[in-house]
């Protein structure tokens, strides 16, 4: 939560944010939550986060089965997959009314589920499940700008791989990346691997082809990426995972030499070729171009794939 503005009480909230909590609209600044919901005192819940194109929730089947699958890994019960379907229904019905009398367009659309009302400590209460659906604004800039973080992903933690509301170090890695005039940071795992991003996987493009760190490095399995390996398998673009010890976190220094590229994907960054890495301006790949392009007009083409 943003600190607030000089001279004000309270930060204003975003501009044509819809939000759902367990099962009614209510407004950005409505208490809606229990102080002692698990997800606010100790961060156990997990969540998602979709693009919206033409007022609907983009590959929102495939978000729903991640979210399930970072619940099973956090030892929740599965979200009830039918209410949480009517939340993102009742939140995209009323930003197109919203948006018909005059407010903005949303871009991105989120789905939390955490472990409900527990105990301050560790561990939870067994009870029934918060669910949270809020959609607002989004801007999908064509490039992007990338900053060395010095902080590493563990992909042996409990939750790797997982996309959990547990996201402080996000928050700090994306805080000193903004701070060095980036929008994304990088990071390595503890092996010296390059991972992922704070909210982007990562590809390198080097000898024509793009390569993606595999998930054993303890980056999050992208919807984005996954789309973009399937969909460039289909076309024949040279898009894959790398091998064992082929993406060591070294690897960025082929990219500000000029010998390599960069891209970024992500639910609202789509795919997004790096034009900038700590300070150094680069230029986009030509496989990156094509990747990109082939990604926007499939996604126009399939809402849900």
């Amino acid at each position: 939560m943003s600190e607030p503005s000089a001279g004000s009480e309270h930060a204003a909230p975003p501009e044509n944010l819809v939000v759902w909590a367990d099962g009614r609209l209510v407004g950005p600044g409505d208490a809606s939550l229990s102080a002692v919901d698990h997800g606010i005192t100790v961060g156990d819940g997990v969540f998602e986060t979709c693009a919206v194109f033409d007022d609907h929730a983009f590959a929102l089947t495939r978000h729903l089965r991640r979210l399930a699958r970072s619940a099973a890994g956090l030892g929740l019960e599965a979200p009830d997959e039918v209410l949480v379907r009517d939340g993102v229904a009742q939140v995209l019905a009323e930003a197109r009314t919203r948006a018909d009398a005059g407010g903005g367009e949303v871009g991105r659309l989120r789905i939390t589920v955490t472990a409900g009302i527990g105990p301050l400590g560790s561990g939870r209460t067994p009870g029934a499940q918060t669910v949270v659906v809020a959609a607002g604004p989004a801007k999908i800039v064509a490039h992007g700008r990338a900053v060395r973080s010095p902080w590493t992903r563990n992909e042996r933690s409990a939750v790797a791989g997982l996309k959990t509301t547990s996201y402080a170090e996000n928050v700090v890695a994306l805080a000193d990346a903004v701070a060095k005039d980036g929008d994304e940071a990088l990071l390595a795992n503890t092996a010296g691997e390059l991972c992922e991003g704070t909210g982007a996987n990562v590809f390198v493009e080097r000898a024509d082809e793009l390569v993606t760190p595999l998930l054993s490095s303890g980056c999050l399995a992208g919807i984005t990426r996954e789309l973009l390996l399937e969909w460039a398998d289909e076309e024949g673009l040279p898009v894959r995972e790398a091998r064992p010890g082929e993406l060591p976190f070294g690897v960025l220094d082929e990219v500000t030499e000029g010998r390599a590229n960069l891209l970024l994907t992500g639910s609202v960054r789509n795919v997004q070729p790096v034009t900038w890495l700590d300070g150094v301006a680069l230029q986009a790949g030509t496989v990156s171009l094509a990747a990109r392009e082939l990604f926007e007009r499939h996604r126009r083409e399939r809402l849900d794939p």
